[in-house]
């Protein structure tokens, strides 16, 4: 889920939006893919400062509290969707004509690596180690937690960690990947990309029907711990949210794409979230917003593509969207360690709102020192080769997932 600027190579586009047509060059940066973000990291955020445990808790009063809880309650499903289904897209988007996997794999990996080996190490030494066994916690540092269908495993030492364990998968993926959905016809992408959405709102019903329903997910959620792993965490079935950025970025690149505007996509999205209040747990995690992610994932590119406005493509947007990699492994951090300093005592709602919104700043500023300290510059010193092949130039670098 690291960051950086969005860059394309050039490829066609309709001469008048996103239908079949004559074609002219692509714009070359998606700035608004990167300032959009920040808002689905800041909705990962508003999900865990939701959560109800002494460990998170800031409101005094329970009505608060609780209201506050049920309005977050997907925000972190929707967030993490959000997220695979860019990573699939804008890798899509920026491949690189010729490049090897080797090459492909070595830029994803000193983007998301020390970031997270950094707050890994953090969450040990402030919360994590105290009670994480050795096993668990070599498990997570080497992103393999996902595959261990124990809650206290997927969601050990920095829980919004697990989904780097998807995302590596994702990386080591598509080569592979991308050049088989690349072979699909044009006219065929659609078919693919509604089997992809299909996919996705099957697969609670698959948790459902095939796995145990004990033991429950703390928390009492409509759901155990196996079907939760199954369709939530495990990194094949979260490939489908991947793939259908895929599917979506070669829809939208081949002219197959029907556009339908950030507005709409937005309404559909609010929509969507809303509907999770009535569905069955697994169903409001990714099923009813999975869609209209794809939607407005390709509207903001092709608004960017077409230079249409997006309120995204600002200077603080697209900052925010650079730092949005380490605020997304810092938060949980900043929101122990605040309710840690400040002990038992719960506040009012004026008092817990300032708090949170203190939180984000501070998690905001450490994720800016973060990204110029480690992320920044590890990337710039490891992304190339050491030594450039004899007669071979050097393509724009790719964009972050």
């Amino acid at each position: 889920m690291a960051t950086d600027r969005l860059l394309a190579q050039p490829g066609p586009r309709p001469a008048g939006g996103s239908g079949p047509g004559t074609t002219r060059p692509a714009a070359v940066r998606l700035p608004s893919l990167t300032g959009l973000r920040f808002p689905a990291a800041l909705a990962v955020f508003a999900y865990h400062a939701a959560l109800p445990i002494p460990t998170l808790r800031f409101f005094a009063d329970d009505s608060t509290e609780y209201r506050f809880t049920d309005l977050a309650d997907q925000a972190g499903g929707l967030g993490v969707a959000f997220f695979f289904v860019l990573s699939g897209f804008v890798l899509t988007w920026s491949a690189r004509p010729g490049d090897t996997a080797t090459g492909f794999w070595r830029r994803r990996l000193v983007k998301i690596v020390p970031n997270y080996v950094v707050t890994w190490a953090l969450a040990l030494v402030l919360f994590a180690g105290a009670y994480t066994p050795v096993r668990t916690a070599v498990l997570n540092l080497l992103m393999l937690q996902v595959w261990i269908p124990d809650f206290n495993t997927y969601f050990s030492v920095d829980p919004p960690s697990w989904s780097l364990g998807a995302e590596l998968v994702f990386y080591l993926s598509f080569p592979l990947l991308h050049r088989v959905l690349r072979a699909i016809r044009p006219e065929r992408l659609p078919y693919w990309t509604a089997g992809a959405v299909a996919a996705v709102v099957a697969t609670p019903a698959l948790a459902y029907l095939l796995l145990p329903d004990t033991p429950g997910v703390p928390g009492g959620y409509q759901a155990s711990v196996s079907q939760y792993w199954f369709a939530y965490v495990l990194p094949p079935v979260r490939m489908v949210d991947f793939a259908l950025g895929i599917l979506v970025a070669l829809a939208v690149r081949s002219g197959r794409w029907r556009d339908i505007g950030m507005v709409w996509s937005g309404v559909l999205l609010v929509a969507g979230y809303a509907a999770t209040r009535w569905v069955p747990y697994l169903y409001a995690q990714r099923a009813l917003t999975v869609l209209p992610i794809a939607l407005l994932v390709a509207a903001t590119a092709i608004a960017d593509r077409d230079g249409r406005f997006t309120p995204f493509r600002n200077r603080t947007m697209t900052w925010l969207g650079e730092i949005s990699f380490a605020f997304y492994l810092l938060h949980f951090i900043v929101l122990t360690e605040l309710r840690d300093l400040l002990g038992t005592r719960m506040y009012s709602t004026v008092e817990g709102v300032g708090l949170l919104l203190l939180a984000i700043a501070v998690t905001v500023l450490l994720s800016w020192v973060l990204y110029r300290l480690v992320e920044a510059p590890v990337t710039r010193r490891f992304s190339a080769p050491r030594r450039k092949p004899a007669g071979t130039t050097t393509s724009p670098s790719s964009p972050s997932s």
